[in-house]
């Protein structure tokens, strides 16, 4: 694959436009006025699978929005990689925050990214990503060094929950079997040190209703008398932490992975400014788990954090209220081995058991997802390795995210093979954010990474 670099500087321009034409299209899933939309990006997507070379592809039917999936098979002797990614987007809201229109992009330079970076919703999570993985097929189809069998599954509903990928992976195991799954909508440290996501968290997330009185009350006749169910509940909410920032459910830990000091040592290997990450946040200091660094404490750190909260009165002026009801909804990051549904349930049983009598407590889980580890002895990883170590001309550092990507528990159980993150976008990329980007030399750097990936692995597999 020596000729690859000059592959794809030759069609550097047209690799651009293809991208630009893509996000173009409005494909917001969580907004059904552009459902029509979502459904002409999945028409996109087939168009371009079939143009790079895949055999056959198909628009599959789910009971949500449809899944895309293209294949091409040499060789059923050979090994075989399943692609997944989303053709799916992030709402642009607020959109008054942008400097250019969502879904018109335009390319500007910025500090990180001189070669200049793509502006527009999706840029990185997850088209620009994704249509990397369409070009290098392309790329090795062209040339004739595809050396396995790849498979594509293109979903639309990842900024949803992912809510019909259950229903169509349980239902196409046979059509789905592979002996690796390569997904990039993830990141890398930066443009010089490439890294391979090895984690991701689990996730369980709740929502809390604390009631007291039967209704609003007037708080000069009945303060002090009754409880407040906001007074309560915040008292409830502090008590989930101890003076250590150690979480206090009871069971909370019992399956927390304790990573060796060798690992947290390869981990802090990792380049890192914590300077420049409080200047960043615009934070004085740092906060969280005794004991932990704080690169330790957003990945390999299972957590607890109050994503709102509400109650009573909180217009214009003053409104002497007991309020009725209190409400919170809290999200708890998990390590892999903790199972998002028993996190759940220890949950919800001490978040009754502390609550006193005079209020009534309801917890109502949400949703949730398992968390996930790839062993760096895997040969998918070493295969990624080897091709960052390629393109980058230095090795990648392994990573675990604080992230949460529950699919990847998903096709273990389902698919029962390994997955590997092979992210190229920045944390500065403002993915989910106004003006979200992604650098046209992550974008080519990434077509010119991949076919190694298949190369190595292959070579691996053998």
């Amino acid at each position: 694959m020596e000729n690859i670099k000059a592959y794809v500087t030759q069609h550097k321009d047209r690799f651009i436009n293809e991208l630009i034409e893509l996000l173009k299209i409005p494909s917001i899933s969580a907004d059904s006025a552009y459902s029509q939309d979502v459904l002409n990006t999945a028409d996109a997507v087939k168009k371009a699978l079939l143009t790079a070379g895949c055999d056959t592809v198909e628009i599959c039917e789910t009971p949500g929005y449809p899944i895309v999936y293209g294949e091409k098979i040499i060789d059923n002797n050979l090994p075989t990689v399943l692609v997944y990614g989303h053709y799916d987007v992030q709402p642009a809201d607020p959109i008054e925050l942008w400097d250019s229109p969502p879904f018109e992009p335009i390319i500007k330079k910025t500090d990180l990214h001189p070669d200049g970076a793509i502006f527009a919703r999706g840029a990185c999570d997850d088209k620009g990503q994704l249509y990397m993985h369409v070009k290098a097929l392309e790329y090795m189809v062209e040339n004739n060094n595809l050396p396995c069998n790849v498979k594509f599954m293109i979903e639309g509903e990842e900024e949803i929950g992912s809510t019909s990928l259950a229903w169509f992976v349980e239902r196409n195991q046979e059509k789905l079997a592979n002996d690796v799954i390569l997904i990039s909508d993830t990141g890398m440290i930066s443009n010089t040190q490439p890294s391979i996501t090895t984690g991701l968290r689990g996730l369980s997330y709740v929502e809390v209703e604390v009631t007291g009185p039967n209704r609003d009350l007037h708080s000069g006749l009945y303060g002090g008398a009754v409880a407040n169910p906001i007074n309560i509940l915040t008292k409830m909410i502090a008590s989930l932490h101890n003076e250590n920032n150690h979480i206090t459910i009871p069971g909370f830990y019992d399956k927390v992975e304790e990573l060796s000091t060798e690992e947290r040592a390869e981990m802090a290997k990792a380049p890192f400014s914590l300077d420049d990450y409080k200047k960043a946040l615009d934070i004085n200091e740092v906060y969280g788990e005794k004991g932990y660094t704080t690169n330790e404490r957003n990945s390999i750190r299972p957590t607890l954090d109050v994503n709102g909260i509400w109650g009573g009165y909180i217009g214009e002026g003053a409104k002497t209220v007991i309020a009725s009801k209190a409400h919170a909804k809290i999200s708890m990051r998990l390590v892999p081995n903790q199972d998002w549904e028993e996190i759940t349930e220890l949950f919800t049983k001490h978040f009754i058991n502390i609550a006193p009598k005079a209020v009534k407590v309801k917890v109502i889980p949400h949703h949730g997802g398992q968390g996930y580890v790839t062993p760096i002895d895997n040969i998918g990883y070493k295969a990624a390795n080897k091709a960052y170590t390629e393109t980058f001309g230095i090795p990648a550092i392994p990573q675990r995210s604080g992230g949460s990507i529950p699919i990847v528990a998903l096709f273990e159980k389902e698919l029962k093979s390994k997955t590997i993150l092979m992210g190229f976008g920045l944390d500065s990329d403002a993915i989910h954010s106004p003006n979200e980007h992604f650098g046209i030399f992550n974008y080519l750097k990434g077509i010119e990474t991949i076919p190694l990936f298949f190369k190595y692995f292959s070579e691996m597999k053998k």
